[in-house]
């Protein structure tokens, strides 16, 4: 489900300290109101600063986001406060979100100028998407959802500590106000979860009660604004389906896999205090699929803003706000534009098909003549990296220990040979050839392209689909990469990456890589001539070059690449394929047990998947790294529910259970 088109808030006018939107009125200005609101009603009515003290992880949800004073004055507050949390997720909706100037325009000269020129820096482009952003040295995570509560409420996936629920103080909701967020609230809401608003009336205080909050009224300090507080203390709470459960006591993780996968998922990992091990049967990371030495980043458009593109846009808008940086510090690569030719569309049907969307132009615009001459999509946040380098920054981080040269031939409970899912099973062993044990953790994320199924598939024994993967429609491929010296004379200068059909860049050094090459189940290892011809063609299309080289001499790569035929990784909890094996032969898979869709279905306690990623290594590692580590840990996962549905591994099984078919 796409939440967009967003509206974006009305421009703003006159000084930081003025009225500035539909949204602030007053004498003293907006900035005065909007922070007094957030510390005389959102901070205190929560017990904040106070009840973050010595918590690894606190999650505030917000229903506004507005000019950002509310949650710039709690991360004020967190920062000023020497017992704070060690990381501080803020979740806030924003259906009119501001434009960049707007925003940092309205703080400049305030107390909070510092902070909002930080978030600024990251503001992303205004889509109708979940947006993490980090802030403060990742211990401030902001993550902004682009859309209307009413759409965006459903697709959260959290529990959040605290809640900010900004209703006017001054009238009573209306019944949709109600619908959107008390309905909810329940779902949302961690244990003991606080709730502040500026809103005093008594329908307010039945709805919460009536979704298990018990409700205080708490008379504004010196005439202050007055500030209903609440605290979730339902008589029952309903657990989360088999797919969303968090791991319990997780503090060690084992990777399998260090290519961009594997090194995104443990950067994550690692970035929320577990110990990871990564083991990798190559000599270094980047060994197979991801060693080639630039790849492209960029996302796509459809006319329907399915699945595919919403993943594939989030999934690029965070990877540009996290190479950026990189690039700029020396990491090889150029966040400077990529365009992608159209082969069906005419540039005017292009911009309607942007203007019915909505999507903003720093995301997505077009160029009417673009390589071999026709119209193509400009994507402004588009680039490429080198995936080795890359890697290699991501597994360099602290909490990380990598194991290369090992081969993991099978996994193992951790309690010895007991059957895999067995709920007093704690941790799980990955052994070599030999039975010997190469790491153990609570958990094993398996991030090794194809190399997982086997691992899976091996757990029944006798050929028992425990792990499910006889229907996870998966392709082989093998790729073929062309690299032309930067002395060949008359290569073009191509500043920016082209992409048609396969794809031209300039690397680093001058050199200049050309890709395109796709054979399916093709195990062919050796440079093939006839690859090099076609993307030499490839490139005098794309380019007008007119020159020629013999194939023969030119260098260049070969891999192998995994895509599932919906074109989506598989990323989520291993699910245990026995109850719907089960549920197909007739037999009843426990009370109330339904398997028709992905979240539904149970799963193998510790196994994590992160594979197929096709073509798009770069574009998704970044994202699903942080979607995995959030899925685990149980913090706020930065991707819709929704999303999360159609990238689960599970999701083959309930399709089987719907009736549909895998593709």
């Amino acid at each position: 489900m796409s939440w967009g088109p967003i509206t974006q808030a009305p421009p703003a006018r006159g000084e930081p300290a003025d009225p500035m939107s539909s949204d602030r009125a007053g004498h003293d200005g907006a900035n005065a109101l909007a922070l007094a609101l957030a510390r005389e009603v959102f901070l205190p009515g929560n017990g904040l600063p106070g009840r973050w003290t010595g918590r690894e992880r606190f999650v505030v949800l917000a229903s506004g986001f507005g000019l950002g004073h509310t949650f710039l004055a709690t991360w004020s507050a967190w920062r000023q406060h020497p017992g704070r949390c060690g990381r501080l997720w803020f979740v806030a909706i924003a259906a009119n979100p501001p434009a960049w100037a707007d925003f940092r325009h309205a703080h400049q000269g305030t107390a909070l100028q510092t902070l909002a020129d930080e978030l600024a820096g990251s503001w992303p482009p205004l889509t109708p998407d979940l947006h993490l952003i980090d802030l403060d040295q990742g211990r401030v995570r902001l993550l902004l959802a682009f859309g209307d509560a009413s759409r965006v409420l459903s697709e959260l996936v959290l529990r959040a500590d605290a809640f900010y629920l900004d209703i006017p103080a001054d009238e009573d909701p209306s019944p949709s106000v109600d619908d959107r967020w008390l309905r909810w609230l329940p779902r949302l809401a961690a244990e003991g979860a606080t709730l502040a608003s500026p809103a005093v009336h008594e329908r307010l205080r039945q709805g919460l009660r009536s979704a298990g909050f018990e409700t205080t009224d708490v008379p504004g300090a010196d005439g202050g604004q007055p500030t209903t507080a609440a605290r979730f203390a339902p008589r029952f709470v309903a657990p989360p389906p088999p797919g969303r459960r968090p791991l319990e006591r997780v503090r060690t993780v084992a990777v399998v896999g260090a290519g961009l996968a594997g090194a995104a998922v443990a950067r994550a990992l690692a970035a929320q205090g577990l110990a990871v091990t990564v083991v990798d049967r190559q000599p270094g990371c980047a060994g197979e699929t991801s060693g080639n030495p630039g790849g492209l980043f960029h996302g796509v458009v459809h006319g329907h803003d399915g699945p595919h593109a919403r993943w594939l846009r989030a999934a690029a808008l965070h990877a540009e706000r996290l190479l950026r940086p990189m690039v700029a510090d020396g990491l090889p690569g150029a966040v400077d534009g990529l365009l992608r030719g159209e082969g069906r569309l005419s540039a005017s049907a292009m911009r309607s098909l942007i203007d019915r969307l909505g999507l903003p132009a720093d995301y997505l615009d077009v160029e009417p003549a673009g390589p071999g001459g026709r119209p193509a999509w400009r994507y402004p946040g588009g680039g490429w990296v080198s995936p080795p380098a890359l890697c290699e920054r991501w597994l360099a981080a602290p909490g990380i220990v990598v194991r290369y040269g090992r081969s993991v031939a099978s996994l193992e409970p951790a309690g010895g040979q007991d059957a895999p899912g067995d709920p007093g099973t704690r941790g799980w062993r990955l052994l070599d050839a030999e039975g010997r044990c190469l790491a153990e953790a609570d958990a094993v994320l398996l991030c090794n392209a194809g190399g997982a199924v086997p691992l899976l598939a091996g757990l029944g024994g006798a050929g028992a689909d425990i792990a499910g993967t006889g229907g996870w429609s998966l392709q082989r491929q093998r790729g073929q990469t062309t690299l032309l010296p930067a002395d060949l004379p008359g290569l073009p200068a191509l500043p920016q990456p082209l992409a048609d059909g396969g794809y031209a860049m300039r690397l680093s050094d001058g050199r200049l890589l050309c890709g395109g090459s796709a054979q399916p189940d093709d195990d062919d290892p050796a440079l093939r001539p006839q690859d090099h011809r076609q993307h030499l063609a490839l490139l005098r299309r794309l380019t007008g070059w007119q020159g020629d080289v013999d194939p023969a001499t030119l260098q260049g790569r070969v891999g192998w690449r995994l895509r599932c035929d919906d074109r989506l990784p598989l990323l989520g909890p291993v699910p245990d394929a026995r109850p719907a094996a089960a549920a197909a032969a007739g037999a009843r898979v426990g009370p109330g047990r339904r398997l028709d869709q992905p979240r539904l279905v149970p799963r193998l306690p510790g196994l994590y998947l992160f594979t197929a990623l096709g073509s798009r290594g770069i574009t998704q590692a970044a994202l699903g790294g942080e979607v995995l580590a959030s899925w685990l840990s149980g913090a706020p996962v930065p991707a819709p529910a929704s999303l999360l549905d159609a990238l689960d591994p599970a999701r083959f099984i309930a399709r089987a259970a719907r009736g549909q078919p895998a593709d």
